[in-house]
């Protein structure tokens, strides 16, 4: 519910406090992956990746203030996966990730972002699931176990939670497929949720 003292804009907007913030996420997300690229484990790099992280929380919280937006809703996902991807391709480009789960992560966020844009032509909303957020959250500390210096040279915990980052990617792509094939098969779509679909 929106706050009556607050401006409420329609889901065709797209200039919104949340979809500004959501832009400089996206803007933020190259510098992120430079300074993994060029400092690598460093608390500098930490700070500016938990700083863009946590901005996700932010724009959600101010999408469900003001109204949530059609391009928020493909905004929002696009720049989650620009930061991870490209943390994950630095990082795997010097040889510290292997590029097994960064490929196999990667096939299924190209996969998905196609796949839900394909059914959303055919009028099936196949909106974003609690595990889609854990997903996320893991994939952060997944790269997070690369780049906080006392970590850095943990390399069983970081395998641990690389390939765990990949087991819950693989299975919310799984559970994006089951949803969007029972909505096709003509049970009712869920409604997209504020929250998680902006």
């Amino acid at each position: 519910m929106t706050d009556a003292s607050s401006p409420s804009y329609g889901p065709s907007a797209l200039a919104t406090p949340a979809n500004a913030l959501t832009a400089a996420r996206l803007l933020a997300a190259p510098v992120f992956v430079g300074l993994i690229a060029t400092q690598g484990a460093s608390w500098v790099s930490v700070a500016v990746g938990v700083a863009v992280a946590s901005s996700d929380g932010v724009d959600g919280w101010l999408a469900r203030r003001h109204g949530a937006t059609r391009s928020g809703a493909f905004l929002d996902p696009l720049a989650d996966k620009f930061l991870v991807l490209g943390a994950f391709f630095a990082l795997a480009a010097q040889e510290r990730m292997p590029w097994v789960p960064v490929g196999l992560m990667t096939a299924r966020e190209v996969g998905m972002s196609a796949y839900r844009s394909w059914v959303g032509r055919r009028g099936i909303s196949v909106p974003a699931r609690r595990l889609a957020k854990v997903k996320t959250l893991v994939q952060e500390l997944a790269i997070a176990s690369y780049l906080v210096p006392p970590l850095a040279g943990q390399r069983k915990l970081q395998l641990t939670v690389t390939w765990a980052a990949t087991a819950l990617t693989l299975a919310s792509g799984a559970q994006y497929l089951w949803n969007g094939w029972r909505a096709a098969g003509g049970a009712a779509p869920s409604p997209p949720d504020p929250s998680t679909a902006r």
